[in-house]
């Protein structure tokens, strides 16, 4: 599937999806590495199969290296992990957890495979999908750092954001045509 297959699937009802998903294929505040392995760990946090799909063409189709899109999918691997831990340490009123070493191996963080920018800017979009303000304000402070903007970070999360609705869409339709 096409990302203009995908964008014709979506019902009339989510009109703005549609369009929000073809305006933020041609975003260009990310290059093209940042914008489309941010579709790739956006869909593959989410999980649905014709998103994956037809994200995964798109991203091909727009050169995304092999090496890139392996590390978006470790960015989603890594936060769907990250995201539920730290999470649940802020959400509970016991901080001694947060005392406590987590255990969990998170070497791809050291070593992602490709800029750390990019990784980072993923890791975010992942977060936002997952709900995590710990991670979210983590990742934001080190992009911050390398000086990107908060435009280019707003884009991230606005395809995360977009992505997620999508899949949700896509999803729920497939459910109840079931």
């Amino acid at each position: 599937m096409s990302l203009d297959a995908l964008r014709e699937s979506l019902p009339a009802y989510a009109k703005d999806l549609s369009l929000n998903l073809s305006s933020l294929a041609s975003e260009t505040l990310l290059n093209d590495q940042q914008k489309w392995g941010t579709f790739v760990a956006s869909a593959y946090a989410v999980g649905t199969p014709a998103v994956i799909k037809a994200i995964d063409a798109a991203a091909r189709e727009a050169g995304l290296s092999e090496e890139a899109a392996t590390a978006a999918k470790a960015a989603a691997a890594i936060m769907g992990m990250n995201n539920v831990y730290y999470r649940t340490l802020h959400l509970l009123s016991n901080s001694e957890y947060k005392t406590l070493p987590a255990k969990l191996r998170m070497n791809i963080l050291a070593n992602p495979g490709v800029d750390k920018i990019d990784f980072e800017l993923w890791s975010t979009a992942v977060s936002a999908i997952n709900g995590c303000g710990m991670c979210l304000d983590a990742h934001e402070s080190e992009l911050k750092k390398h000086s990107v903007p908060n435009t280019s970070i707003q884009a991230a999360l606005r395809i995360g954001a977009v992505v997620n609705a999508v899949s949700r869409v896509i999803a729920a339709e497939a459910a109840a045509a079931s």
